[in-house]
């Protein structure tokens, strides 16, 4: 781990502290020579100039009890991935582009990590998992227990997911002593596990990157077809 403990940490944050920001032509300019020549100082650049975004980003997720140093390695690994992706010619900064590698990569580790979840895998039962107590507290169906088959619905639709799913996930949660055992903040003040949970809500640029991912994908099942079309022919 790259950090441990509470002195660690606070060695760690100082240490990225120290790595420059970068401006958009800097970071176009090595975005373009990593992509065009693999070069690896490029990389590194673009790495450390933005590993106090990824330390930023997995504080959010300190309430899962999880060893912090390990949530940040993870994050660590989704931002390596979003610099090999990375394409500067789309007109995103890497900030943008990275949050989405970063949450993703922290996100697998909490799913690997809690035994509850060891299942839910699925695209539906992980956004059901981040994001079922946010919207139950927005219908003010914050009680334990099964929910009414109206607040099944509702939750279904916000989720775009099945009533089935909401129903299983909602007695996972609901059963799970440890995401419902009180626990203590540092300011003193107390809450649930669940409380803790990340808002998952996407940004405008994030649903843009993954609008462009599907896009893709769908350019390329509609190129597998033609090839399949033209195998028939």
């Amino acid at each position: 781990s790259i950090v441990s403990g509470e002195g660690g940490l606070s060695r760690y944050l100082e240490e990225i502290r120290r790595f420059p920001m970068l401006q958009p032509q800097e970071e176009y300019m090595l975005a373009k020579r990593y992509a065009e020549h693999e070069d690896t100082s490029a990389a590194h650049k673009l790495v450390t100039s933005h590993l106090r975004l990824v330390a930023k980003i997995a504080m959010g997720y300190r309430g899962y009890g999880l060893p912090i140093g390990e949530v940040i390695s993870e994050g660590n690994v989704g931002l390596m991935q979003a610099v090999k992706k990375f394409e500067p010619e789309r007109g995103f900064r890497l900030a943008t582009y990275a949050m989405w590698w970063i949450k993703a990569s922290i996100q697998e580790y909490i799913l690997r990590s809690w035994s509850l979840v060891k299942m839910g895998t699925t695209a539906n039962q992980k956004r059901l998992f981040f994001n079922l107590r946010k919207v139950k507290g927005k219908i003010q169906a914050l009680d334990d227990g099964d929910l009414k088959p109206d607040q099944i619905a509702e939750i279904a639709t916000r989720l775009n997911v099945s009533e089935a799913e909401v129903v299983s996930m909602n007695r996972r949660l609901s059963g799970d002593a440890s995401l419902n055992a009180p626990i203590r903040a540092t300011e003193g003040e107390s809450g649930e596990w669940q409380d803790w949970l990340v808002d998952d809500h996407e940004s405008q640029e994030e649903m843009l990157i993954e609008q462009d991912e599907l896009e893709n994908r769908r350019g390329m099942l509609s190129g597998a077809l033609a090839v399949l079309n033209d195998r028939e022919r």
